[in-house]
């Protein structure tokens, strides 16, 4: 890695899910586990967060007055992965790629490997970016671990 525009925020974390219980869990109930309140736009006016499970479908926080469009579904593989474009409080054209794969390690455990890459479209504020999503990443996956019971 030469520069820190070829950055990639990498995280894991293992659920005592089944892949496909798991990736359940993370897109049809997205809204269940996520913590708007500290990691949204809206913050604490986020009314919910829902994801559009299909290429196209949109990742988005409903908030009083309207949406909040945080990406758009680039790939989709259930149970196995799925990819969007994230750009939650910033302009489409600045979207950074995010990938989440859903690897089985046995019948009631499953690897949750989450990338974030893209960020060069941020220029000279990307290293900002990378480090906020490097810890922010965490607190988001810690909440994904807890309401699958990990």
């Amino acid at each position: 890695m030469d520069t820190q525009t070829d950055a990639v925020v990498r995280k894991s974390v293992i659920v005592p899910l089944s892949q496909e219980a798991a990736f359940r869990l993370f897109t049809d109930g997205i809204g269940t586990w996520w913590p708007g309140v500290t990691h949204s736009v809206a913050q604490s006016a986020a009314v919910e967060v829902v994801m559009d499970g299909a290429v196209g479908g949109r990742i988005f926080e409903r908030t009083p007055d309207g949406t909040e469009v945080w990406g758009t579904i680039t790939a989709w593989d259930p149970p196995g992965s799925f990819s969007t474009t994230w750009h939650p409080g910033y302009d489409p054209a600045l979207a950074t790629q995010l990938t989440i794969r859903f690897v089985a390690e046995g019948p009631n455990a499953t690897r949750v490997e989450l990338d974030h890459r893209g960020w060069d479209v941020h220029g000279d504020a990307a290293a900002d970016r990378v480090a906020g999503y490097d810890t922010g990443w965490d607190t988001v996956l810690g909440k994904f671990v807890e309401r699958a019971g990990g």
